[in-house]
């Protein structure tokens, strides 16, 4: 094994790039990419690593404010191919770090959603393709409201949770962690016909009328396992079918050995390999944007909730990648 100077072998800098340091080292960007905070200098990126450090809008435990900064930190063990589908991100597109989105609301929810909206509506204006590390729940609707606006169409959705998260007004406010959904559909920029809902569970289950009032399918936990990864994923694709497709993962969808630090923990989940499976399973759907959500770092033991986490992230940055590399002829490279 041949190196230079430096006294890196060829192999790793291979697997971690031309630039090479040690993990822990440096100032913690998502998967150590560049960080591009200013609009002016987003020309040419073709993915955008963004985090919304809010939850102004949890119902149990709070914390997800902090994830960002957490999925950032663990990010520095994702490395740059992946094992199982051979992906090279970096290799075949222009990905950065845009930081954290500015909330000038914190402490009023209807305008914090428009401050996360308005920063996604700069961003898919730029030829963008977002994801996003939170931050609770709700704000998957104003990123979604961005991205139906800039596409003029509604998007499908593939999501993975132990909640469906259509719940009615809570406390007097549509805007909360268990009902974006439902509010998405509301505004027209989800189409309930082509929304799955996959690891559902829990006490929440009466809440949850208008999934299947509108037409959304539900996979409940008992479900999936009946059927198995394979099938459940098939059923997954044949229901976004070839239109835009935005992936949700909220981590309390795995079980809380797996995912303790969240704000709605629920027994009973599937596993991190398991979650690695069915999101890989979705290579080749028309990807347009995707979350991972609600990792709450004050009640993550050692870190286990952001690093399973962070791990979604990444097998969703590898459909992406994959999807634009595939579309500007790269994956030969």
């Amino acid at each position: 094994m041949s190196e230079d100077d430096s006294g890196v072998p060829d192999a790793r800098r291979k697997a971690w790039g031309a630039v090479y340091k040690p993990r822990y080292s440096g100032v913690a960007t998502f998967m150590r990419q560049d960080l591009r905070e200013d609009p002016e200098t987003w020309d040419g990126i073709e993915i955008g690593l963004i985090g919304v450090p809010f939850d102004g809008g949890v119902t149990n435990r709070p914390g997800a404010r902090h994830g960002p900064r957490a999925l950032r930190d663990m990010s520095t063990l994702m490395g740059r191919i992946n094992h199982h589908t051979k992906a090279r991100p970096y290799d075949w597109v222009v990905s950065a770090d845009l930081g954290d989105v500015m909330i000038e609301g914190v402490y009023e929810l209807d305008r914090a959603i428009d401050d996360i909206e308005n920063f996604y509506a700069k961003v898919v204006a730029a030829g963008i393709m977002p994801l996003t590390g939170g931050g609770d729940h709700s704000i998957t609707l104003p990123i979604m409201r961005a991205m139906s606006k800039h596409m003029g169409e509604p998007v499908g959705l593939i999501h993975f949770d132990a909640h469906c998260d259509t719940g009615p007004e809570l406390f007097g406010h549509k805007h909360h962690h268990g009902g974006p959904f439902k509010v998405a559909v509301e505004d027209g920029v989800l189409d309930p016909t082509r929304t799955i809902q996959i690891g559902i569970r829990g006490p929440a289950e009466a809440l949850w009328d208008f999934s299947y009032s509108s037409g959304m399918t539900v996979i409940h936990i008992e479900e999936l396992y009946a059927m198995g990864i394979d099938a459940a994923i098939e059923q997954a694709r044949k229901v976004v079918g070839d239109g835009p497709t935005y992936v949700s993962f909220d981590v309390d969808g795995m079980d809380p050995v797996y995912a303790p630090g969240t704000g709605t923990p629920e027994v009973g989940g599937f596993t991190s390999y398991e979650a690695q499976q069915m999101l890989r399973g979705l290579r080749g759907i028309n990807i347009v944007g995707g979350d991972l959500v609600e990792v709450s770092p004050p009640f993550d033991t050692a870190g286990i909730t952001a690093l399973n986490g962070i791990q979604m992230m990444w097998e969703i940055l590898c459909l992406m990648a994959e999807k634009i590399g595939g579309e500007k002829g790269r994956l030969d490279d």
